[in-house]
């Protein structure tokens, strides 16, 4: 009896010892934790960062802090260091596996956030995908695009690809092409072109409306208007540049080359049938 209450005797003055002190230091490394959470908290919320990012920076250190109070916990316990290593590396390696498409995600998320290559509201080309973007979340971006369809691209493809903000300025440029037939005068074409895209509602005169001769096929000439448009009223001055500037060149009897082929065949085939 005497041999069994030593043998707890010392055990409470050394393993027991060890458990009180570790339990002291869980209490008071999780309210150390909790305070520097709330420091933390507070400095994130003076910075400009997203507020995702903001949640995501905190949760790390707070993961970190857990950590340290954890190993802190097994060196008072007396566990070998070494041993514990040897687990967490293990366990890292296969949790890194087993997650690797989502840990690129996950990063791919953060790196946007911080970055902002775009932000809710931009047109973006980016990944075989293109739209508005809708929601930037940790492992996808959410773009919607033109006929109401929802993309979800991962952020790994995403950072990875190049992408097309098509709205990052607040001027847009607008490129169309012409065809006219060979028997027109070049000088004649660009005047009525130029006259139409500056009449353009929504179109800049600074910079001024530009329209050359850009290509010959042929017996067809091919002139490119170029004008510049506020990037929110894009589309509309797109269409209205492509309707004045089709108009201008019919009321000017200026005729697109497809469309005399066209008449030339009616006219033959009803000479056909005399």
């Amino acid at each position: 009896m005497d041999e069994f209450l030593k043998q707890v005797i010392d055990f409470g003055a050394t393993t027991g010892g060890r458990i009180v002190t570790a339990i002291l230091v869980l209490v008071v490394g999780l309210i150390v934790i909790k305070i520097l959470g709330k420091i933390i908290k507070k400095a994130l919320g003076k910075s400009k960062l997203e507020d995702p990012v903001k949640n995501i920076i905190l949760k790390i250190i707070k993961i970190i802090l857990y950590i340290i109070l954890l190993v802190g916990i097994i060196e008072v316990l007396g566990v070998p260091m070494t041993s514990v290593a040897a687990l967490i590396a293990s366990a890292g390696l296969a949790v890194g596996l087993a997650f690797q498409g989502a840990l690129a995600n996950l990063a791919g998320g953060f790196l946007i956030l911080i970055f902002r290559p775009f932000k809710i509201g931009d047109y973006v080309n980016t990944a075989g995908a293109e739209g508005v973007v809708h929601e930037i979340s940790i492992f996808y971006t959410k773009l919607m695009t033109l006929d109401n369809k929802l993309v979800l691209v991962p952020n790994g493809d995403l950072m990875s690809a190049n992408v097309t903000n098509f709205t990052a300025n607040e001027t847009r440029r607008i490129d169309i092409d012409f065809k006219i037939t060979n028997d027109i005068d070049h000088e004649f074409v660009k005047s009525v072109l130029i006259k139409a895209a500056t009449e353009t509602e929504g179109i800049l005169q600074d910079p001024a409306p530009f329209t050359r001769l850009t290509a010959v096929d042929d017996d067809t000439f091919i002139f490119t208007v170029r004008a510049w448009c506020n990037t929110k009223t894009y589309w509309d001055n797109y269409f209205d540049l492509i309707e004045n500037c089709s108009k201008a060149l019919g009321e000017n009897g200026i005729d697109d080359p497809e469309e005399r082929i066209a008449i030339r065949i009616v006219g033959k085939d009803k000479e056909d049938k005399e």
